[in-house]
């Protein structure tokens, strides 16, 4: 090589270190946010932000200003944390499994970098820096305006939340539409949700909830470290949904009046509710009961990456002394009585989640679906808040695992007694054969019909197998009947149609005589407005008479209800208890049964678009209406609508009163933001009828336009 040649080169090398000392050597950053989303199931919560899961690799590219100089290398530095609390050095070579590292294939001018996190990485917002090293180790450039999140990843066979199941999948995880059963054991009625886990900004409304935990608060750094664990992450969630003990998202109320916010049954999603809170800075919301402490839990905890669904109990116990059993104490006039000190309860239903998840904290036989309940009942380890209770642990009665075992095992299990106190103080107690723990159900993943769980939480009734559960939960078994005890001579049923509210109806009372002697007892019938957790509202009807019901025959007795009888004392919920009670001589115990009965109310009517359908990005229009049932006429009417990919929550007016057998008609314009099927939720209410549901699917569709023969574009 000749002298010149030797001088040229070395002109360009200087030429070249001068370039990437002004210009530095990496000029620019793509994440590749939208192809790493795509195979990450993240693109419907961003296209633009960088969101992947644990446990699988993601790809971005350096735009370089030339090529990786010799012994010269590159370095990758995580943070995590509003103060970089937690640090972590992405190793350059595979190393053991629970460590992230990262690759690199390079080309002039480019250079791809795939980064791979562990199967238990922690959740959350992740900083990331890429540093140019010289070889005795001095940072020469910094790229560090950089971040991603990182989410749980039930597809990842080693993260504890791994759900093998794509069906499972779509549902628990990426379904944003949802149902919530509700009523009673005998009349399940459904209504639908919009869980909307994908809706712009809830993902960091997520990780704002768990920013403001008393943990996070207390000491951050530890909090964030305890995130790889859903287990951990779960029970925070459950705390922090509701607000009796921190910044939690929802403020809990069962009776009226609800005026300073807004009533748990006017809500038809969760974003509303996540968006107020955080926009309000991290200020409870008004107000919400278990279905809809539920419903949010469900959207965060989908939303993060846990296969979540929501659980319906029926006839649902809330033992608050652990006896595992619920005592209702009755005047001689079947009126309540308040017990000293006990807040013993029965609700028509009660909704909880169950989250999915390995259980390596518990012994074999506990991984699986796994209680979680936020609507704030009982502490645990001092806070509002229950669980994860695995559920092969309630259906086995193994009552000490963690969390809350014996709290959820009387939910589905406890004995219900009633007692008539009488004036000298004296205790009777009654017959009734109520159960609780019925009908547990869920959305099925196959469509929008009910799926029973019942037998995943306890064994078929009367088995065997069942008593066996109940002695090793400690549950008092001398009361299950032998085969050889006879049954009372006198059978007391209550039965009635399907009611609608507004109307007047009949409720029939059957005394049923099994005897060879004719009885002659004392029929006390009464009827009292309830809420769905078994708050009086005030008495509709008593009757009392006296029955000669002939050996071997049924006499029946008729209550007549009248709408005005009702209409100023039932609560929201429209629900009519029926009691009836009998005495007669020659029977050992009095008979009681009860029964509730939940007085249906009309639909909203929804037609939305054209024969040709919606399209993404394009107004369509939805024709909203509804009849006034009611013989008096409705004030202060008001439209509610919202629904995933479609528009965010909305409220329309109605102008004047509605009279009766009016129908008021209202038409909203709205431009689709996300493909898909979507359901479009509307809820009206007034102030004489509440909770008035409708729903409609609407298929939105991409629109694509022929620019020039042959050329097809996507909008």
């Amino acid at each position: 090589m000749t002298d010149t040649s030797k001088s040229q080169i070395l002109v360009h090398d200087r030429c070249l270190n001068f370039l990437l000392f002004v210009l530095g050597l990496i000029s620019d950053v793509d994440l590749r946010s939208r192809e790493n989303n795509s195979a990450h199931h993240t693109r419907e919560i961003d296209q633009k932000r960088l969101i992947v899961r644990r446990g699988q690799p993601f790809s971005i590219t350096l735009q370089c200003n030339g090529s990786l100089r010799p012994r010269h290398h590159l370095d990758l530095v995580l943070h995590l944390g509003k103060r970089d609390e937690v640090e972590i050095k992405v190793q350059k070579e595979r190393g053991a499994g629970d460590k992230w590292w990262f690759n690199q294939q390079g080309a002039q001018d480019e250079m791809l970098l795939t980064l791979h996190s562990p199967a238990d990485a922690i959740i959350g917002r992740y900083s990331l820096a890429v540093l140019l090293m010289s070889p005795d180790g001095r940072i020469l450039e910094k790229k560090d305006k950089m971040s991603f999140h990182l989410l749980y990843n039930p597809w990842c066979k080693d993260d504890v939340v791994y759900l093998p199941d794509e069906t499972q999948l779509q549902e628990y995880i990426m379904n944003e539409d949802g149902i919530i059963y509700m009523g009673t054991w005998e009349y399940i009625k459904s209504t639908h949700w919009n869980y909307g886990q994908f809706e712009d900004y809830v993902m960091d409304i997520c990780f704002e909830v768990l920013n403001n935990s008393n943990d996070a608060l207390r000491n951050s750094q530890m909090d964030i470290e305890q995130r790889f664990d859903p287990v951990y992450v779960s029970r925070i969630i459950a705390a922090m949904v509701n607000s009796n003990d921190d910044r939690g998202v929802l403020t809990g109320r069962w009776t009226e009046p609800y005026s300073d916010g807004v009533a748990p049954y006017q809500w038809t999603g969760s974003v509303p509710i996540l968006r107020q809170w955080s926009k309000a800075g991290v200020r409870a919301v008004k107000y919400g009961q278990c279905w809809v402490f539920a419903a949010v839990a469900c959207t965060v905890l989908r939303c993060l990456g846990i296969p979540t669904r929501l659980i319906t109990n029926f006839s649902s116990a809330h033992d608050v002394d652990g006896n595992l059993s619920i005592d209702f104490l009755l005047d001689e006039n079947l009126q309540p009585l308040e017990s000293r000190g006990g807040r013993d309860s029965s609700w028509n239903f009660h909704c909880w989640v169950e989250s999915w998840m390995r259980r390596d904290d518990l012994p074999k036989g506990n991984d699986g679906w796994q209680v979680l309940d936020p609507t704030p009942q009982e502490l645990s380890n001092g806070v509002f808040r229950c669980g994860p209770c695995p559920v092969t642990a309630i259906k086995e009665g193994n009552l000490g695992v963690k969390y809350d075992a014996p709290f959820v095992f009387a939910e589905v299990n406890a004995d219900i007694i009633h007692w008539i106190v009488q004036r000298n103080g004296q205790r009777r107690k009654v017959l009734d054969h109520a159960t609780v723990g019925r009908n547990i159900s869920t959305k099925s993943v196959y469509g929008d019909f009910r799926d029973d769980v019942t037998l995943h939480y306890k064994y078929p009734e009367g088995s065997k197998k069942e008593r066996e559960v109940y002695e090793k939960a400690g549950r008092r078994v001398t009361d299950v009947p032998s085969e050889s005890s006879e049954p009372g001579r006198l059978q007391l049923s209550i039965k009635h149609a399907k009611p609608v509210f507004g109307t007047d109806f009949d409720v029939i009372i059957e005394v049923k005589n099994e005897g060879d002697q004719d009885a002659h007892v004392q029929l006390t019938m009464l009827a009292m407005a309830v809420t769905y957790s078994s708050l009086h509202r005030g008495n509709c009807q008593r009757q009392t008479t006296t029955v000669m019901v002939p050996a071997h025959k049924a006499q029946q007795e008729v209550l007549r209800l009248r709408y005005d009888d009702y209409a100023q004392c039932v609560s929201d919920d429209h629900l009519i208890r029926v009691k009836a009670f009998v005495e007669a001589p020659g029977e050992n115990e009095p008979l009681l049964t009860v029964t509730d009965i939940p007085l249906s109310r009309p639909e909203v009517f929804i037609q939305v678009g054209t024969p040709v359908g919606a399209f993404v990005c394009e107004q369509v229009k939805a024709s909203i209406s509804f009849t006034n049932p009611l013989p008096v006429p409705l004030k202060g009417g008001v439209f509610t609508l919202e629904g995933a990919g479609l528009l965010s929550s909305t409220k329309i007016h109605v102008s004047g009163d509605i009279s009766p057998g009016q129908t008021v008609s209202i038409v909203v314009s709205f431009s689709p933001m996300r493909t898909g099927v979507r359901k479009l939720l509307v809820d009206f209410d007034s102030d004489r009828l509440k909770d008035v549901k409708g729903v409609t699917t609407v298929v939105v569709r991409k629109k694509y336009r022929n620019i020039f023969p042959e050329i097809t574009e996507c909008y």
